[in-house]
């Protein structure tokens, strides 16, 4: 389990930049791995997580809470409105706010809860037609869609397309993050997340890094 080396990178990466190493949460993801790899990682001390799916979060996670009660689970896959609900009282942060339906949805729940998780909008950066997320001429109005429904944006989240140069599409989600004085800034993953903390980055997405290759079926 290479957690310290990554933990190491990140501090490096850190300093390159000239950023404080508490300023970037390295978000463990978590998803289709064994719990006994997640239970690996708890019992170094990390307790920043990630999963795609709410359905796979909630079998793993209550579980876990009942060890550690200072988990912090962010939800980063694309989310049905019909698993809203459930996908707020699991998590502390969503990253794939994506539309306005699914912005609605939170916000009758949050009214329901009484509380609501930080939010990020997930943005296109590459306009893939495959991939969910705000295009990015779209996503000053959707940002002010989303505030008017008194809800807690946090930042932006982008997933680069695989064959570009992914700063290119990090330093256009900051550009569009601090024009709408929005601080949170979630990028980078486990092949590029150097170089998505020298761009400001203040969530990192790291899976196989952190816990092999995933384990599928």
């Amino acid at each position: 389990m290479p957690l310290a080396e990554i933990q190491a990178r990140v501090a490096s990466a850190c300093d390159a930049a000239g950023r404080n190493t508490a300023d970037v949460k390295l978000i463990a993801v978590s998803k289709v791995q064994p719990n006994a790899r997640v239970q690996a990682v708890l019992e170094q001390g990390h307790r920043i997580f990630g999963e795609n799916k709410v359905q796979e979060a909630a079998s793993k996670w209550p579980d876990f809470r009942t060890q550690y009660a200072d988990i912090e689970l962010h939800l980063i896959g694309p989310l049905q409105t019909n698993k809203v609900k459930q996908a707020m009282q699991l998590a502390e942060a969503i990253h794939t706010v994506d539309r306005p339906k699914l912005a609605n949805a939170i916000a009758r729940h949050a009214q329901d809860l009484g509380a609501c998780p930080d939010l990020y909008i997930q943005v296109n950066t590459g306009e893939e037609p495959q991939k969910s997320g705000v295009l990015p001429t779209d996503t000053d109005a959707f940002v002010a869609e989303v505030r008017a429904l008194d809800l807690p944006v946090k930042g932006l989240m982008c997933i680069p397309p695989v064959d570009e140069e992914p700063s290119l599409h990090f330093a256009l989600l900051a550009k569009i993050a601090a024009r709408n004085d929005l601080t949170g800034l979630s990028m980078g993953m486990s092949s590029d997340f150097e170089s998505a903390i020298a761009l400001g980055a203040t969530h990192i997405r790291v899976g196989s890094a952190i816990f092999g290759e995933r384990v599928y079926g």
